[in-house]
């Protein structure tokens, strides 16, 4: 119902189906239950006349049923038959633009408001190589390897599960579909509405940094009671923060879900609305890895980084909570940002591409590291710990071939040259000609792949 509906809707047009058409897993499926089944992987497409077969073929190439089930009518009705009969007939509107909307109350929790008022902490950290490799351990940081090495990728995948995005092949074409799914839940808890637009933000930042075009998002929004008026609330606000990063970033939402009283005892799951984005790669020889590629390459930081700690994995592995307004987000600056690095890529003038998120500009450098045995000599200003666990946003981690310095530098006017891949298999960090911290990549690679298995053979 909702589908054929909403596409008629936004044409301006009537649609009549013919329910026996439909295929089905049952006999005798009445009207009812045909409209109203949420039956999962299916589309519903409208093909130009007479060019239907073409379609149907492609979907039988694929092993996938297809079937005719009505047309396009310009009565601004939906029309539904069955047996010979209309079951249905309802002007869409009905169904769309004046259907019924619900008019909750909605109360911003009494945290919020403290949350906002408080400035910046920074966590004071004595051993920055302990801190450093217990942030690799962390959950939300370390190797996902153990889950998804047990599933076999296909043979269009170009880039799968660990890099930026994953991107596959459109086959019989030299383009490729990249598509990512991001949400930081802490965030969301901390401000909803900052919070949903930042993972809009970050998974258009995934997309780009594959090499790819945002194209458009589907989201699953996972929350609590919503009748409990401060579950609502966030439910509320982290929706219209998604819908402005949307608009501002030009990535409309073109489907999702609702899963609603994720509760256990009474309390509610941290609000989590999950942002999947798919964009494209118009020449898959633009398709741009996480990971440094040679030693010499220079490493370009994007982006500013602020003393931004709210919600933060620092935060949360120094207090043991997380409190706070989590990092700040310009649109305007994001999208600014994300466009000089798809310039810089489409001119083929980077080596990788990585976005600084989860864990900060340090978590980021290593995860650079995991995969190739190279080595990286950074250079930091005065403030070790916001340079490198801050979690500000709207930021990138270049590198680029010293031939080509001139040439990125006049596209990415905004990039910090901060160091240098190195062949050696040692992640340092210098501020002036004092070294601040020195870590080994294998006892690095060790900590980051290692911590799931652990933690999963501990659980069980």
């Amino acid at each position: 119902t909702s589908s054929s509906a909403e596409m008629a809707s936004k044409a301006g047009t009537g649609i009549d189906l013919d329910l026996d058409s439909v295929p089905q897993r049952d006999e005798g499926m009445t009207a009812y239950e045909l409209m109203l089944s949420e039956s999962q992987e299916r589309m519903l497409l409208v093909a130009e006349e007479g060019r239907e077969q073409e379609i149907i073929d492609i979907f039988l190439k694929h092993g996938l049923t297809a079937a005719v089930i009505g047309k396009i009518t310009d009565t601004k009705r939906l029309r539904v038959s069955q047996s010979g009969a209309v079951v249905a007939d309802v002007p869409v509107a009905f169904l769309v633009d004046n259907a019924p909307v619900y008019d909750r109350r909605a109360k911003a929790p009494a945290y919020y408001s403290e949350f906002q008022e408080q400035g910046e902490e920074i966590p004071e950290i004595e051993d920055l190589k302990a801190t450093f490799l217990e942030l690799l351990a962390q959950p939300t940081i370390s190797s996902k390897a153990v889950l998804y090495e047990q599933f076999k990728g296909g043979e269009n995948v170009v880039r799968g599960p660990g890099s930026n995005a994953g991107v596959i092949a459109v086959e019989g074409t030299n383009k490729g579909l990249a598509l990512t799914v991001d949400c930081n839940s802490r965030y969301i808890y901390l401000d909803p509405y900052m919070g949903g637009a930042i993972a809009v933000a970050e998974a258009a930042r995934n997309i780009i940094c594959s090499g790819g075009k945002p194209l458009a998002v589907t989201d699953g929004l996972n929350f609590g009671n919503p009748y409990n008026e401060e579950i609502f609330w966030q439910m509320e606000q982290s929706v219209l923060g998604i819908s402005e990063a949307c608009r501002r970033l030009g990535t409309p939402v073109v489907g999702g879900n609702v899963s609603l009283f994720n509760e256990t005892g009474g309390r509610a799951i941290y609000p989590t609305p999950i942002i999947g984005m798919v964009g494209i790669v118009e020449d898959l020889s633009l398709v741009t890895a996480k990971d440094f590629q040679n030693p010499g390459d220079l490493i370009y930081l994007l982006g500013e980084t602020l003393p931004e700690f709210g919600g933060s994995e620092l935060q949360k592995l120094h207090f043991g909570r997380i409190f706070g307004r989590p990092p700040r987000l310009d649109l305007k600056r994001e999208k600014e940002l994300q466009k000089q690095v798809k310039e810089a890529i489409k001119a083929r003038l980077v080596q990788s591409a990585h976005d600084v998120s989860t864990g900060g500009l340090g978590i980021a450098l290593a995860e650079c590291l995991m995969d190739k045995k190279l080595g990286a000599a950074v250079n930091l200003a005065n403030d070790p710990v916001t340079e490198l666990f801050s979690e500000s946003q709207s930021r990138f981690i270049l590198t680029v071939k010293p031939s080509k310095q001139a040439e990125f530098e006049a596209i990415a006017k905004d990039a910090v040259l901060i160091g240098e891949v190195k062949a050696a298999r040692e992640l340092t960090f210098t501020a002036g000609d004092k070294l601040i911290l020195a870590l080994d990549g294998e006892e690095m690679a060790e900590v980051w792949k290692g911590a799931l298995p652990c933690l999963l053979q501990t659980k069980s």
